[in-house]
């Protein structure tokens, strides 16, 4: 593996590159470089794999950290990404915020992307309790402000369908320093942009990118089983079954790439 610090107006990106072959992007939101290192690994045996950390998280700092992130910055700086290695474009697989950052990226710079897999995006605005879901996602800010970053993340899983206690209350954990400064960025910063996100449809489907929308096999229950169902259908496409749940790449991620290889190749 080789790291790399690209230098941008306002913030620098870390990304990590494994591997030989065909270029693969693999995308969070606010998911690190590091969560994505199994499946990184996994994949290299046959593909260039590129991890990232987005702006904001880990090791890709800004100048200005109270700037929000957006899905519309996100994705110019994986554009900005693609220019550092030469590559006029490369696969994408994005998961949640990821997910929404490769749909953005799809939309902005389109000849970028050969495939991207949209893993599980939370693109609330296509439900139809869209506005019960940007009120949720006002109270739980609301609740990082008022009460920090365990309590506003035990109430975003639960609403997110996960992380519950069988008489209904929200499992509490206790954060590493990093899940903070993380949990921090997010709520602060990315949670409301992301939430917010429109896809543009007619953007995603007149090419040449192709677009395909996953879900995890275990994921029924979750919120973004519902948006990832809503996104597929607007596309016109069926969702395509990954291993796992909502993180399967992380919890299984040799399937999870056999799985990618196979939609890639298809």
């Amino acid at each position: 593996m080789t790291t790399h610090s690209l230098a941008l107006p306002g913030v620098r990106l870390h990304y990590e590159v494994r591997g030989d072959g065909p270029l693969l992007l693999l995308l969070g939101a606010p998911m690190p470089a590091a969560d994505f290192a199994p499946l990184a690994d996994a994949l290299a045996s046959d593909h260039t794999v590129v991890t990232t950390d987005p702006r904001g998280i880990a090791n890709s700092s800004l100048d200005d950290p109270e700037q929000d992130s957006t899905p519309e910055l996100r994705a110019d700086d994986v554009a900005a990404i693609l220019d550092d290695l030469n590559a006029e474009s490369a696969d994408v697989f994005g998961s949640s915020g990821g997910a929404v950052t490769g749909l953005a990226l799809v939309s902005r710079h389109p000849t970028r992307v050969r495939t991207l897999i949209a893993h599980e995006p939370p693109v609330l605005e296509l439900l139809s309790d869209a506005a019960a879901q940007r009120a949720k996602t006002e109270e739980i800010i609301d609740t990082f402000h008022r009460d920090g970053v365990p309590a506003a993340m035990a109430k975003f899983m639960a609403n997110a369908g996960f992380d519950v206690k069988p008489d209904g209350a929200p499992v509490v954990s206790q954060p590493s320093p990093d899940q903070i400064a993380h949990g921090t960025r997010f709520l602060a910063h990315e949670l409301r942009g992301t939430a917010r996100y429109i896809p543009d449809i007619a953007a995603l489907t007149r090419g040449p990118a192709r677009v395909v929308v996953g879900i995890g096999a275990a994921s029924g229950g979750l919120l973004t089983y519902r948006t990832s169902v809503a996104l597929a259908d607007q596309l016109g496409t069926p969702p395509v079954e990954f291993p796992g749940d909502h993180g399967g790449f992380i919890g299984q991620p040799a399937e999870f790439a056999q799985t990618l290889r196979a939609v890639l190749a298809g």
